[in-house]
């Protein structure tokens, strides 16, 4: 059996202003309907003999990674929360010895959240020929061809005279991001593939090499694992223990110094939509050349990447860029600019702009709110309760608030009276006033909250019961 682990920690930030930290774009639907996570696991369909999908995320996404995999109906076997990010060698330490435990004797397949690939067919068949080599004690790496000298990837050279009839090579080096000329020379040598970061191996092969070459991180997260609590349907992992384990990716860990990698090419259409170029290049595009998604009108537009979220968006006279408008932030950038992003994501981040952190509308597990308008003293925003859902029993120190019921029914907690609220209906709620908003009701709750006081930040909680464990 193959177990697949799904790596769900990164953010993603090239891909702002669509991918922020507390939404990143594995939790975005930028490729098709469904988002780059839920894609990730619908492809697996083409794994042969697969049993449940594991998916290690940021403690921050939980509810958000849970509610996808919810929607598309993943079996799953659990998801494991990571309280720092400790890049991927040890959440594959961790995955490793959950699959060794549970599932004895099976294979691991290791993968990103937020790769493209088109062809699952391919995908499929790919995964099946790296089985043998991953059962006599390979580690396993798929390797896709590269069709231009791209300087963003890493690369992984192979033997060739040594691949055997399952189409397996022997890996002779792993090899950093190149410059344009010795990208070009490695396209024109034949030797080299794409690193795409996903791996197929037995837990104890993995453990085995990690064991061998860096002893403290597998410490480290076996004692982060054995001190593990179990949260609803979540796995914590201890945060102390894994404070202290290093950090690395697996390629440094693991891959570049071993003597088992082993590579298996992949022509699956596969692209990492790690900047916005790459995301043109995976789009279905018009006879301009132009990728056009929401309300966007264009005049003489060439070979450009234009997308509304919340308004129109006109452009006149561009030749290869990209616009990207979002409720609260646009992206203007030349389309051969936007690994530079990251640099305008440098700068947010230390002047601790919100627009790094999150977007207008802001996901819970019971719903979501979206701030409407806000200035000195007040905020209003515009918030939807699901189904058999109900906010936290809390207070404010700070902020008084009134809700207007706009769709549904409320049944509101104020201190110990029990208020049932009807369309058009509100209350007021003052400050340090124990209250609950619940929807018992079958349809979805929709109201408008307008706070106001001396301090309006979302800190401002203090949580007295909550069903989904954020005391």
């Amino acid at each position: 059996m193959i177990i697949p682990v799904i790596l769900s920690g990164g953010s993603g930030t090239r891909l702002w202003p669509l991918s922020r930290a507390l939404y990143p774009k594995q939790l975005l639907p930028l490729a098709g309907e469904h988002t780059m996570l839920q894609d990730t696991v619908l492809r697996l369909e083409s794994v042969a003999e697969r049993g449940p999908v594991y998916c290690i995320c940021n403690e921050s996404h939980r509810f958000l990674v849970a509610e996808q995999l919810r929607e598309i109906n993943a079996d799953t076997g659990g998801i494991v929360l990571e309280p720092f990010g400790r890049n991927t060698a040890p959440a594959a330490a961790v995955a490793a010895m959950l699959v060794a435990a549970k599932y004895p004797g099976s294979l691991m397949l290791l993968l990103p959240a937020d790769h493209v690939v088109v062809d699952r067919g391919a995908f499929g068949s790919a995964v099946a020929a790296g089985e043998r080599a991953a059962r006599d004690g390979r580690l396993v790496t798929f390797g896709v061809l590269p069709v231009s000298p791209e300087t963003g990837y890493g690369y992984v050279r192979v033997t060739a005279e040594g691949r055997d009839a399952n189409g397996v090579f022997p890996v002779r080096e792993f090899v950093e991001k190149p410059d344009t000329q010795t990208a070009a020379g490695y396209l024109a040598s034949g030797e080299y593939y794409w690193n795409s970061g996903i791996f197929l191996f037995s837990p104890e092969t993995y453990l085995g090499e990690l064991g061998r070459l860096n002893p403290e991180m597998i410490i480290a997260s076996r004692q982060a694992l054995s001190k593990a609590k179990e949260d609803l349907d979540f796995l914590r992992l201890d945060a102390g223990a894994f404070e202290s384990c290093p950090s690395d990716s697996i390629d440094y860990a693991v891959m570049e110094k071993t003597s088992k990698a082993a590579l298996v090419p992949l022509d699956a259409g596969w692209n990492d939509v790690g900047a916005w170029s790459a995301l043109w290049d995976v789009q279905e595009r018009d006879e301009d050349g132009n990728v056009r998604k929401g309300d966007v009108l264009v005049h003489d537009v060439q070979n450009s990447y234009i997308q509304s979220t919340h308004r129109l968006v006109a452009a006149v006279g561009l030749e290869g860029h990209i616009v990207v408008e979002t409720a609260d932030a646009v992206l203007v950038a030349s389309k051969d600019r936007v690994q530079h992003v990251r640099k305008l994501v440098e700068e947010l981040q230390k002047n601790k702009r919100e627009e790094v952190v999150t977007h207008r509308r802001v996901y819970r597990p019971w719903g979501f709110y979206e701030t409407v308008d806000f200035a000195e003293r007040f905020k209003v925003k515009r918030i939807n309760v699901k189904p058999g859902a109900s906010l936290s029993l809390q207070k404010h120190q700070h902020r008084a608030e009134h809700w207007v019921v706009v769709r549904g029914e409320a049944h509101v907690t104020l201190d110990r009276k029990l208020i049932v609220l009807s369309e058009d209906q509100s209350t007021y709620i003052p400050v340090g006033t124990i209250h609950r908003l619940e929807n018992r009701g079958s349809l979805p709750l929709e109201l408008i909250e307008v706070q106001s006081g001396s301090y309006l930040g979302e800190d401002d909680i203090i949580r007295i019961e909550d069903r989904y464990g954020r005391l």
